[in-house]
């Protein structure tokens, strides 16, 4: 009995030994990543941004057309409460969904 709990003792004590040492040879490769990760920030340059010609006017435009879709599909939409569904809010909806992306398309960087 004394045997088995020397023996647990002893087991105990050397798998803490082991973690404890594995733990600090494992932080020490995580500072080493950090540091090589920090060095190759700092030779890459950031990246330039390219300022692409928006055609305004256009955008204007095309943010114009959504704005009376818009207002049209309200209207339709109360239709629909009514149980009535105008022929063409679906096609308006698709519009819709053309001009929102080619918006999206010609702002986003």
């Amino acid at each position: 009995m004394r045997t088995r709990i020397l023996l647990f003792a002893l087991l105990l004590s050397a798998s803490l030994a082991w973690s404890q040492s594995a733990a600090r040879n494992g932080n020490s490769g995580q500072r080493q990543a950090d540091r090589a990760e920090d060095q190759f920030e700092k030779t890459v340059p950031p990246p330039t941004r390219q300022q692409s010609s928006v055609d305004f006017a256009k955008v204007k435009s095309d943010a114009d057309e959504l704005v009376i879709l818009s207002q049209s599909i309200h209207s339709g939409i109360d239709d629909v409460g009514k149980g009535m569904l105008p022929k063409d809010l679906i096609d308006k909806l698709k519009q819709m969904e053309k001009l929102s992306k080619r918006l999206r398309n010609e702002l986003a960087p």
